[in-house]
């Protein structure tokens, strides 16, 4: 049924600019740790036939895909915080289509799995999204839905609200983008939106680095959930925020100053957030439960610590909308400083095409690759919906943070 195709990835940098600068801590903090990685399709979407033989083909052809001398000049001047021995390390870098084992059950259902060293296995998670969800598009026909002249005119819309209510905001849609071309065209309407309007809000940019590169715009990210999701498996999930608080800290020196707190709940993150952090770090990133209450524990948290929150970043990137950062900007306003990471609302909304609930995370750890077994891990976020790993292991991990469930 399904035929050879072009390669959807094509340029090495096309990827989020927190999978490089995790990649590069987690060298210099990790070189040895094994993991292993799940895809998880929280739609339970029923695949075409032959589609995992199709992905396995284009994982396949990420190994011809290697960084270029354009790709690290731009990284080099965009990105003065990553250490310039890692740009030796992307030179060496090559895909290994080994570490990726791709399947597909009787009634369709997909699963992908990776495993190997962290620094390795870290630069899939993005590309093998993105051409999920591209593909499952492109073989299901739904590609006949996209036009793009239309979708350019209302993400310039979108843009012009966002400028003119004040927003400071980013593009983050690269996993789960509809096409390259879709986010390419919203990238672009973007920033022209930017020039045109007189708004107080800003296009800060894009978390892709080839998108940044193109449009000369700053690659912005830092961190997910899998570093401390590993580092609690592999030292328990109590201290796993301090501890990687202090890899970071280690690796950037007190650059890429956004904390993505939420990994094990607001509760335990607060218990390591000390003083001398909440000073280190410009800002925290929120990324589920309830955003409004989530800013109010923010801001009290740093008030108890003698911090004016009105000094302070907040990132937004809880699956919002045009009318949900809108919202928050006007209730944040003055009370931190707030900004916003929009993914799938830019980069993949056609109508009537349903974007893909899929994500991929880390399950499993080892420190070294001498020990003979891994340790399970999960994340518990601030929705229970998007807990994710093994019941046990999610319910172990609930008892040692004395979470009820």
């Amino acid at each position: 049924m399904l035929q050879f195709m072009r390669p959807i990835i094509t340029r090495f940098t096309d990827d989020d600019l927190y999978k490089f600068t995790m990649c590069c801590a987690v060298i210099d903090n990790f070189p040895r740790t094994m993991v292993k990685y799940h895809f998880i399709d929280r739609d339970n979407t029923v695949y075409p036939p032959g589609f995992a033989n199709m992905v396995r083909e284009q994982i396949e052809m990420l190994e011809q895909v290697v960084i270029t001398a354009e790709e690290i000049d731009f990284m080099r001047r965009s990105c003065p915080y990553i250490p310039d021995w890692f740009y030796n390390f992307l030179k060496g870098y090559r895909y290994d289509s080994r570490m990726v084992n791709v399947s597909q059950d009787a009634a369709g259902h997909l699963s992908i799995t990776f495993e190997g060293s962290w620094s390795d296995t870290i630069l899939l998670e993005v590309k093998v999204l993105a051409i999920v969800s591209e593909l499952y598009y492109i073989v299901t026909g739904e590609t006949a839905r996209f036009d793009y002249d239309d979708y350019y005119k209302r993400t310039y819309d979108k843009g012009c609200r966002l400028l003119e209510a004040g927003c400071e905001f980013s593009d983050m849609g690269t996993r789960r983008r509809a096409s390259l071309k879709a986010q390419d065209t919203a990238i672009k309407a973007l920033k022209d939106a930017a020039a045109d309007t007189l708004g107080p809000g800003r296009f800060a940019g894009t978390s892709n680095v080839y998108m940044a590169m193109k449009y000369d715009l700053i690659p912005m990210g830092t961190m997910a959930h899998e570093l401390i999701c590993a580092i609690a498996g592999m030292y328990g999930p109590l201290m796993a925020n301090h501890i990687a608080m202090n890899v970071w800290r280690k690796t950037y020196r007190g650059a890429l100053g956004t904390f993505l707190y939420d990994t094990y709940g607001w509760r335990i993150f607060s218990l390591n957030f000390s003083e001398d952090f909440a000073n280190m770090f410009k800002g925290l990133r929120v990324d589920s439960g309830d955003n409004l209450e989530q800013l109010k524990l923010i801001i009290e948290k740093y008030r108890s610590l003698k911090i004016d929150p009105s000094t302070k970043q907040v990132i937004f990137s809880n699956a919002l909308t045009i009318d949900r950062a809108i919202e928050i900007q006007r209730h944040a306003a003055g009370r931190c400083i707030p900004s916003f990471g929009i993914g799938t609302h830019l980069t993949c909304d056609f109508p009537g095409v349903k974007a893909r609930n899929i994500v991929i995370k880390l399950t499993d750890v080892k420190i070294t690759e001498s020990w003979p077994f891994y340790c399970p891990t999960c994340k518990l976020s601030e929705d229970h919906g998007k807990y994710t790993g093994d019941p046990a292991t999610v319910t172990r991990f609930l008892d040692i943070l004395h979470i009820p469930h």
